[in-house]
């Protein structure tokens, strides 16, 4: 007899339209008519987490506690899979020098297979695909993204999907601002962690007329990468990862 696939999804992005992201994400959930989800906005519930069997977080600036991240760890190691969207790795501390990305909560970031440091304006960037025999990404051809370029440190055996290329300074309000080397800039991953995998995509801003406050009191709204196709593809291809139908 068909069991169900329990999935788990925490929507809780500081300047961001959680609202609008949460609601998305929940549409594609329910195309797979196996799965059922438990929303939250916060990694709390450690026990409802540990049942699941997959995790879905749309974050940013959302920082677990020293037990949820070390549930979050085991989770993940235990055979679980996370996929982790755009801010999943971002916590912003704002300083009289600027928004700084502190290196704390390390078994979060080290589960999560990396940190988030700055990012320059969001412009258009060319995103190539960095493992093509992947069925995360096996027929997608590069493309062009509307969207925030993370710039991050990474830890662990992290798996290469997606990239673009970023070199230089910029002025956008981050302390670390100044990116010199050539290196690759990750836009998608893979993490494993014991028996377990995180899968990182970091597309996904959005931003609704309200969510910059007390910086902003009016804001534009920005859809972003999620009036892109292939963004939604891959949503819909890392859901069924997740759910391990891929």
């Amino acid at each position: 007899m068909p069991e169900p696939i329990h999935a788990y999804l925490v929507a809780n992005a500081r300047y961001h339209d959680t609202d609008f992201a949460r609601l998305e994400l929940l549409k594609l959930l329910a195309e797979n008519h196996d799965v059922c989800t438990r929303v939250a906005e916060n990694f709390s519930d450690t026990e409802a987490i540990s049942q699941s069997d997959f995790l879905v977080t749309y974050t940013c600036d959302l920082r677990p506690t020293e037990v949820e991240e070390r549930a979050l760890r085991d989770f993940v190691a235990g055979g679980g899979r996370w996929i982790a969207l755009h801010g999943t790795n971002a916590i912003l501390d704002f300083t009289p020098e600027g928004l700084q990305c502190p290196r704390s909560h390390k078994t979060f970031m080290e589960t999560l297979g990396s940190r988030f440091i700055s990012h320059p304006p969001i412009q258009p960037y060319k995103v190539t695909v960095s493992d093509p025999g992947h069925p995360l990404v096996a027929g997608i051809e590069s493309f062009e993204a509307s969207d925030e370029i993370y710039l991050c440190e990474y830890y662990g055996d992290v798996k290469p999907l997606l990239e673009t290329r970023f070199t230089g300074t910029f002025h956008s309000g981050y302390v670390e601002n100044e990116w010199p080397e050539d290196d690759p800039r990750l836009v998608a991953y893979t993490h494993p962690v014991g028996d377990g995998e995180v899968l990182y995509i970091t597309l996904g801003h959005c931003c609704g007329k309200y969510d910059m406050r007390p910086m902003q009191e009016i804001a534009d709204v920005v859809r972003g990468s999620w009036e892109n196709p292939i963004f939604i593809e891959l949503l819909r291809r890392a859901l069924r990862w997740g759910a391990g139908t891929l």
